[in-house]
């Protein structure tokens, strides 16, 4: 079925998500290991993704987490240090949907306070036609509901949707619903499929 509208996932399909990495080169990697052993940071992110306030949720758990206070802040004050870089191929590819007037949406586990960070800077993350920021829908990936949200609020059908990402279980929420599906890799791999499928030609890329 023809494809009506493009879903890109964020972290790890348009920008990195590494936060051992990002952890490693500010404290070492044996701390980091400690850090992470010590803490659930990703049950954290969770929680802000799932709609928890994300300056306030961070500030809670720094001070119940004493030992671990300043890794922890870490995360709020240097927000834009730990989700980065850029994946400069799906950007291109972003980038060539939307000149093209496909339509483009994101579907992200996201925080709502630190969606803005991030967009403001990387500006193609302001590109998307529409925007569905977990921590704003205050629904999380791949719970079916946060992509039964999306069908009602862009009306099309799943079957003409598209959706890219790097989680295995996000993929397979989506095709249970009928949309149609990439698992992303890397933008490689992605812009086959948009050429495959036909969204986009050889031209377009130029």
């Amino acid at each position: 079925m023809k494809v009506e509208a493009v879903i890109f996932d964020i972290g790890n399909v348009l920008i990195t998500w590494d936060p051992e990495g990002y952890y490693d080169r500010a404290i070492g990697p044996a701390r980091r290991q400690t850090f992470f052993n010590s803490f659930d940071f990703y049950d954290l992110m969770n929680r802000m993704d799932a709609g928890a306030h994300f300056a306030n949720t961070i500030e809670d758990a720094a001070c119940a987490n004493p030992d671990w206070s300043a890794e922890i802040r870490l995360l709020r004050d240097d927000w834009t240090g730990v989700a980065q870089p850029a994946i400069p191929g799906s950007v291109r590819l972003l980038e060539a949907l939307k000149k093209k007037g496909v339509p483009v949406f994101t579907l992200t586990n996201f925080g709502a306070q630190n969606f803005p960070l991030s967009a403001a800077q990387f500006p193609f993350l302001n590109l998307f036609d529409r925007f569905y920021v977990s921590g704003k829908m205050g629904l999380i990936k791949p719970d079916p509901a946060i992509y039964a949200a999306v069908e009602k609020d862009c009306t099309l059908d799943p079957q003409t949707l598209l959706f890219t990402d790097d989680r295995a279980e996000n993929i397979d929420a989506a095709a249970a619903r009928g949309w149609q599906t990439h698992p992303f890799k890397n933008s490689e791999g992605w812009q086959n499929c948009l050429l495959q499928i036909g969204v986009l030609t050889a031209k377009d890329l130029i």
